[in-house]
């Protein structure tokens, strides 16, 4: 687990903290409020413009936790070097927003642990859970956070019933919830009649494990005196600060495969010690037991190890192998229960054999005896079909003699009848022409009908303005009778567009004539199309006569092709 991902656990519950609503999204004036404390506890630079630009207010509404992704990531986790930051107070601070909602502690005092140590498993928590959301420890880790506990206390853990807990509890996605993970510590179950200060120091002493930070005695390089300093050790390097603030750091000691750490002899009245050797320079310190020297001198040498394998962590190389471990279990199991499934269907499959093998052969028998009836029954059939099919051969010789005789006929017959289907197929051409002459000049009909209806019309609206301008000429005559020097001028205007109008009206006359002279010559048109067509029908009746067979062609009155007739008296009709 990187340094973005351990960052990212924290911040997902502050994010989750200020969904009040449980909507998935948090409004902009909360992310920026978060944002801006986040620059401050992860000592980046403020950028003002881009935080009042990415969360200015507009009609966008709340903004889900994929909206806040690439602004997290732009302009915060991409600007965290570590070792800059004191990352027990961005823990403090994302503690502070998701406790205030989500924590809640017996509120007569009766809680097994204090804030402070909530705070601290709550980072257990973070570091222990599965790299997925929401974030879930699994019982596993469960059972060995608790073991962590109870062994600094030199209590045994009820293993039987942590499971039967954990049995009874809901877990989603596998695993417990941080709130049910508090829920199930300040319950007491696991931890009775041990005091509260006991157990809140095994919580620090697994705390300090596990982030691998304490106080030790330094001795200088160049005074040669001690001073106690708070250390931190990391995968790559052991820092050492005035206090546990971590706000004056004093130094740093960087480790590599070339290190060694070694016990010393207690001398100059300090006990407990041992050195930190590296390529240049040899550090000597002091631990307050025997205990505490066993735990840093085995914490730094396994992190110079795991620094030469090029891991990253202790317990996050064991946390790694845990669950390797419990992945090897799960697929192990789930080998097995598949083994056992398919040993299972083999038995059904055999059962199954056996019965299908039984009814085969009770089915043997039956078909052995239902085969000599069968055989019994074939023998009296084919002798019956033997003398059928003689008689039928006999009755089809007789059927083919009369077929080919009636089949010279009928090839005969197919001549005529190919014969007159050419006639008719040439009669239809010329009446399809003859249809597409009367179909066209009744469309040139219908055409001059719309041209002399529009003229109609506009010859209509021209005597509506001549009426009215005879009106309007009546109301000014009697207005010339008091106004007539006046209006004078104005009786000439109207006189002018009165003839004007009167020669458009003469003029849609004359077009109103040549309309109808169009009329009447397409009039023309279709009686004469009609005559056509007329002519052709008698033309066709003369020829659609029946055709017997062996009968002659000038007696014919009907036949086949009789039913054209019908078919051609409607579009006479219709033409009509």
């Amino acid at each position: 687990m990187d340094l973005r991902a351990e960052l990212l656990k924290s911040i997902w519950y502050a994010f989750t903290a200020l969904d009040v609503e449980k909507s998935g999204k948090v409004s902009k004036s909360q992310l920026k409020v978060l944002s801006h404390n986040l620059y401050t506890v992860l000592k980046i630079p403020h950028d003002p413009v881009a935080l009042e630009e990415h969360f200015r207010d507009d009609d966008d509404g709340p903004v889900s936790s994929q909206g806040y992704m690439p602004y997290l990531n732009k302009y915060i986790l991409d600007k965290v070097e570590e070792g800059a930051f004191i990352k027990e107070q961005f823990d403090e601070l994302c503690w502070t927003l998701t406790a205030k909602k989500n924590y809640k502690p017996d509120r007569n005092g009766n809680s097994v642990v204090s804030h402070q140590d909530a705070f601290k498993l709550w980072c257990l928590f973070n570091f222990l859970s599965e790299d997925k959301y929401p974030l879930v420890m699994v019982p596993d880790e469960v059972e060995y956070l608790l073991k962590k506990i109870c062994t600094a206390m030199n209590v045994e853990l009820n293993s039987c019933e942590l499971e039967d807990y954990l049995s009874q509890e809901p877990q989603g996605q596998g695993g417990l919830t941080v709130w049910q993970f508090l829920d199930m510590v300040n319950s007491g179950r696991f931890l009775r009649g041990i005091e509260q200060e006991a157990i809140s120091m095994a919580v620090e002493e697994v705390y300090q494990e596990v982030i691998e930070d304490g106080y030790l005695w330094k001795k200088g390089q160049l005074r040669r005196n001690w001073s106690e300093r708070w250390f931190m050790l990391k995968p790559s390097v052991l820092s050492y600060y005035m206090s546990e603030e971590r706000k004056e750091k004093k130094g740093s000691i960087a480790l590599d495969k070339h290190c060694c750490v070694e016990v010393l002899p207690d001398r100059d009245g300090k006990r407990c010690m041992f050195c930190v050797k590296t390529s240049s320079r040899t550090y000597e310190m002091s631990a307050s037991d025997t205990r505490q020297r066993q735990e840093w001198t085995l914490a730094i040498q396994t992190a110079i190890r795991l620094q030469a394998e090029g891991k990253k962590s202790l317990h996050k190389d064991l946390k790694q192998k845990r669950r390797e471990q419990r992945e090897q279990r799960e697929q192990r199991k789930a080998a097995k229960e598949e083994e056992m499934q398919r040993l299972k269907q083999l038995q059904e499959e055999k059962e199954r054999k056996l019965q299908e093998l039984e009814l085969l052969k009770e089915a043997q028998r039956q078909a052995e005896i239902l085969l000599q009836e069968e055989e019994q029954r074939r023998r009296q059939q084919h002798e019956e079909m033997q003398r059928t099919l003689e008689i039928q051969l006999q009755e089809a010789e007789q059927a083919r003699a009369s077929m080919q005789a009636e089949m010279v006929l009928k090839e005969a017959e197919a001549e005529r009848q190919r014969k007159r289907i050419l006639e008719l197929e040439d009669m239809q051409e010329r009446l399809q022409e003859a249809l597409q002459q009367e179909v066209k000049a009744r469309q040139d009909e219908e055409a001059v009908r719309y041209a002399q209806a529009r003229l109609l019309a506009e010859e209509e609206e021209k005597l509506k303005e001549l009426m009215k301008l005879k009106e309007e000429q009546e109301e000014y005559i009697i207005k010339t009778q008091r106004e007539k020097q006046v209006l004078k001028q104005e009786m000439e205007n109207k006189n002018k567009c009165l003839e004007e109008a009167q020669k458009q009206l003469e003029e849609v006359r004359v077009n109103r004539q040549r309309v109808d002279q169009d009329v009447m010559a397409a009039q023309r048109k279709l009686r004469q199309a009609s005559t056509n067509v007329k002519h052709w029908n008698v033309q066709m009746n003369r020829l659609m006569h029946p055709i017997g067979p062996g009968d002659k062609r000038t007696n014919s009155s009907g036949g086949v092709f009789a039913g054209y007739q019908p078919l051609l008296s409607r579009r006479d009709s219709s033409l009509k």
